[in-house]
């Protein structure tokens, strides 16, 4: 029988969707309908690329988070703001001239998503077994890819048949019915009777000591690389003319199946590291996403060879964020949870932005092959050092395996 102070894994799939559907508004529905206003590739990676950066400032809200409210309230703070700011954006003409007030808006309402996330990380860390933390990093991830696959390809839809307004004021109701999973969490609160001051020196010794331990630095510099960062979901609406792809099809292969490939992805991805490690489930998914990559480079430019593709990279990309999210789990235990899982998945976020960017500048140089090898070289080279350094780690014993 489960403790009524525990939490099932499964949860966290509904908890974590209204993050994904918000970032998938940005980077799926966004780009696609910005390159058909006539923006560039690099221009709509640009906006998508600084909209999407606010998720590296996740930690700054953390600590608030951890020393005031509950993280029940703080969870549905953050539903308003992201509800509020994703019909925002959806209220936003799709105009060159508009650029950066887009990004902006695209930013401001990436900060709302980030207030809903928040919470998620310090609830699994202290009401999640931890025999049962990688299945609930599979489906918190499963929630996150999910949902910014669903609700993405659902955005192209509703902004291709009715209009961009349509398609944010449907996925922000979506949004407010999978927050009602909060319910079957139970409540994390500050401690009671400690003052402010003292929550926040307990917090400061937390973060010092992650930041000193090997696990803690190697786990920063893991997240930091392009091992796994699944780029090109960023982009794949905005580069589909490249394979002869139909607004249609985007929305189908891009949206709704590339949310349910990818969930699936992430479930097996926390399964996997629950049995034979986290470290072979990064490094692993690590390079057959590379691998993916490089196929897609050398294949046929065909619609066909587009959805295979795309739906290939979505189950691997799910199973490589799973495996990010068990690594990160594992090297902040508990204390201020909420916080150090910000800070780190904040450092997660950085090859996000910095490989999208570096995407559509490639693309716009050397086309889709010259895109998709870059991103495959990248995390191979990746993969090889940071192996390297965990194996030199693992035979001094200071990490575990």
């Amino acid at each position: 029988m489960r403790d009524e102070r525990s939490s099932n894994p499964v949860t966290y799939f509904f908890l974590l969707l209204p993050y994904g559907i918000s970032n998938g508004f940005v980077s799926i529905t966004l780009p696609f309908a910005l390159v058909r206003a006539v923006f560039s590739v690099a221009a709509a990676a640009s906006v998508v690329a600084l909209g999407l950066s606010a998720n590296l400032w996740r930690f700054v809200g953390a600590p608030v988070v951890d020393l005031t409210l509950s993280l029940r309230r703080w969870y549905w703070l953050g539903m308003g703001a992201c509800v509020a700011t994703l019909l925002g954006l959806g209220l936003m003409p799709l105009r060159p001239e508009t650029a950066i007030l887009l990004t902006v808006v695209a930013f401001v309402s990436q900060i709302g998503a980030n207030l809903v996330v928040i919470p998620v990380g310090g609830l699994i860390a202290h009401t999640v077994p931890e025999d049962e933390k990688g299945r609930a990093a599979g489906w918190y991830q499963a929630g996150n890819l999910g949902g910014t696959g669903i609700g993405g390809g659902a955005g192209v839809w509703m902004a291709s048949h009715f209009s961009f307004l349509a398609a944010g004021g449907t996925l922000a109701g979506a949004m407010l019915i999978a927050g009602l999973a909060l319910r079957f969490v139970p409540d994390v609160r500050p401690v009671r009777g400690e003052s402010i001051g003292r929550r926040m020196r307990l917090m400061g010794r937390d973060l010092f000591i992650l930041l000193r331990t090997p696990i803690g630095l190697l786990t920063i510099a893991l997240v930091t690389s392009p091992i796994g960062s699944g780029a090109m979901n960023n982009l794949w609406s905005a580069v589909a003319l490249d394979w002869h792809t139909g607004a249609n099809t985007v929305a189908l292969v891009t949206g709704v199946l590339n949310g349910i490939i990818a969930a699936v992805g992430c479930v097996a991805g926390g399964w996997l590291a629950d049995r034979v490690g986290r470290w072979w489930a990064y490094f692993g998914s690590g390079i057959f996403l590379a691998v993916v990559a490089a196929g897609m480079a050398i294949a046929a430019r065909t619609s066909a060879a587009f959805s295979t593709g795309v739906l290939f990279y979505a189950f691997v990309g799910g199973v490589a964020y799973a495996a990010f999210s068990a690594l990160v789990l594992f090297a902040i235990g508990r204390g201020a949870a909420s916080t150090k899982y910000a800070l780190l998945s904040s450092f997660g976020n950085l090859p996000v932005i910095y490989v999208t960017a570096l995407d559509g500048w490639t693309h716009d140089r050397y086309g889709s092959a010259g895109m998709l090898l870059f991103e495959a070289l990248a995390g191979i080279v990746s993969v090889l050092l940071a192996a390297i350094a965990v194996w030199r780690l693992w035979q001094r014993g200071a990490i575990a395996r």
